[in-house]
């Protein structure tokens, strides 16, 4: 009889493991499934304000993991607002040269608006630097820190090689936003080729 009791027993806690490791599995599952899900819920607005203003849709798609992590309400302490995080004067600017009549800058809540308002202010930074190597450093600096940062970090021979603009950064978060969102862009190339 006590052995009986003592194999109950011993059954009941090799299931204990089990049903953890299910738990965990699940619970694990559902959160990968969420990520996967927010990282590919603005896809659509991203290829569409990409391709509008010719700007690499892998490279938009970082900025808005970057700035929002694909949260259209996000709010950022400067006025920032939407995925791109964009300010009230970049978003005027853009409805300006759209000629959206009674803009607001809170239309830029909306995806699609920000998105298209993002990739327009984008597109508008990474021409100011054609004479460079790569661009993409000097219109995320800008974009991240300001033109008035950018033109003192691109002094000698940082004007036209990205690795020493980067190198006299001295900003470091401004460095590490630019490596992040670079990272990404090479993450999403497969999901946004660049266009031929």
């Amino acid at each position: 009889m006590a052995s009986d009791e003592r194999t109950r027993r011993n059954r009941k806690r090799n299931w204990l493991p089990l049903i953890a490791a299910v738990l965990v599995v699940d619970a694990l599952g559902g959160w990968l499934y969420y990520r996967w899900q927010r990282e590919h819920s603005q896809d659509t607005v991203i290829r569409a304000a990409a391709a509008r203003y010719g700007v690499d849709g892998a490279l938009v798609k970082a900025v808005v993991w970057r700035e929002s992590w694909f949260d259209p309400a996000a709010r950022g302490k400067a006025g920032e607002i939407g995925l791109m995080q964009i300010r009230e004067p970049a978003a005027r600017e853009w409805a300006e040269t759209e000629r959206i009549a009674g803009f607001q800058h809170e239309h830029i809540l909306d995806p699609g608006s920000n998105t298209l308002a993002g990739a327009w202010y984008l597109a508008k930074l990474l021409r100011r630097y054609p004479h460079t190597d790569d661009p993409v450093p000097y219109a995320l600096a800008d974009y991240n820190a300001g033109r008035g940062h950018v033109l003192r970090w691109n002094q000698g021979a940082a004007a036209t090689n990205s690795q020493q603009f980067l190198a006299q950064m001295t900003f470091p978060g401004t460095r590490r936003y630019i490596q992040t969102v670079v990272e990404h862009r090479e993450r999403y190339r497969d999901e946004f080729p660049p266009a031929r």
